[in-house]
């Protein structure tokens, strides 16, 4: 994982030259918002972009049209720029002579050199001691963040407008691209829904629910309501049967029950949707759903499709207890007498330890 980059991320087995549909991240170097401002209007929602951002924009263009120029057939489908990141989804129609990851850093120096422009400084212009910087930057691969910042703070003009590397999400199903593309789009909305509920977006760590410490993220006030009930169907239920659980669910709902879930087996899964389709509050419990504290995407980590929605909403509470869940002798005596002795490590152990905690947290 890359420091300055919280979203790296690549598919070490794939060849970034093949045809494919790619949708590509890039954060500004340590996430400044140099892009433009969000309008704060979720019905209208958009980025007003500063010159900078134009000029982000501008490139982006440019360098796609260069790559057609080039013989590579390359089309846009959806791009968008973020004050402080950008998106862009292209389809890569026929095997490149270069990799994404050549036109994604052609694309990124062009920025950097676009910022330089506008604050009037140019290639020409840097200095011998500057450009022998820029060369030492270069070559001392294994300089440390501090480092490298310290560099960058002597020679602004030299330091990257974005991270180091990129995060790419290729489009495999049938179905994926119209979701990307509505991710795309939708991320200015969703960001000021973010930026206008900073509350129920937060990771608080440390929070004792059911007599165990946990992670949590959402509505917190949920915890504390007193008419919960725990959510969890057998994995032999029929789909009859889990539709009838479900209606008592939506009914106990109605009358102002709060379910807890681990949502693990099928009609869990069905009842958690259709509860939240209701718009009804929910408790979900996590494995590991959520980044550690020292890791770089600890800061900006959000739900994803719709427990964002639910979240930002107030519907929702995300819990992830601590791992000493998984030892604990009340927890483990519960398991056992459910399913004999199964070693802590084992996934069933694991799931029917969490449908023990939420029955912990509903008591």
């Amino acid at each position: 994982m890359d420091a300055e980059n919280p979203h790296r991320k690549h598919a070490w087995w794939r060849d970034y030259k093949e045809r494919g549909i790619y949708m590509i991240t890039i954060v500004v170097r340590n996430r400044e918002r140099l892009f433009g401002e969000l309008n704060m209007d979720p019905q209208q929602p958009q980025v007003i972009l500063t010159t900078l951002g134009q000029a982000v924009k501008d490139e982006w263009f440019r360098t796609l049209e260069i790559q057609r120029q080039k013989g590579r057939c390359i089309r846009l489908l959806g791009s968008v720029i973020m004050p402080d990141h950008f998106h862009g989804i292209i389809f890569v129609e026929e095997t490149m002579d270069v990799t994404l990851g050549e036109i994604v850093r052609s694309f990124k120096v062009g920025c950097t050199q676009a910022r330089n422009r506008l604050s009037g400084v140019s290639q020409s212009s840097l200095t011998d001691d500057t450009k022998q910087a820029s060369e030492q930057l270069r070559t001392l691969s294994h300089m440390s963040q501090k480092q490298r910042q310290a560099y960058y703070a002597a020679h602004p003009e030299i330091a990257p407008l974005f991270a180091n590397d990129y995060d790419d999400t290729i489009c495999f199903r049938r179905g994926q691209l119209d979701n990307i593309i509505h991710y795309v789009q939708d991320n200015p909305r969703r960001a000021i829904l973010k930026r206008a509920n900073p509350q129920l977006f937060r990771l608080h760590q440390q929070v004792v629910v059911g007599g165990f410490c946990c992670t949590t993220l959402g509505n917190q006030f949920l915890i504390d309501y007193p008419q919960k009930a725990v959510l969890q169907c057998s994995r032999s239920l029929t789909q009859e049967q889990i539709d009838q659980y479900k209606e008592q669910c939506l009914t106990a709902a109605e009358q102002g029950t709060i379910f807890v879930s681990a949502g693990i087996s099928e009609g869990e899964k069905q009842i958690c949707k259709a509860l939240r389709e209701a718009n009804y509050p929910i408790i979900i419990i996590l494995k590991d759903g959520f980044p550690k504290i020292d890791e770089p995407q600890y800061k900006y980590y959000k739900p994803q499709g719709v427990y964002f929605e639910t979240c930002a909403a107030g519907r929702l509470l995300l819990v992830e207890p601590v791992s000493e869940l998984f030892d604990d002798k009340d927890i483990e005596n519960t398991v056992y007498q459910k399913a004999g002795r199964l070693p802590h490590d084992n996934l069933r152990y694991k799931f029917l330890a969490l449908n023990a905690f939420a029955s912990k947290i509903c008591e």
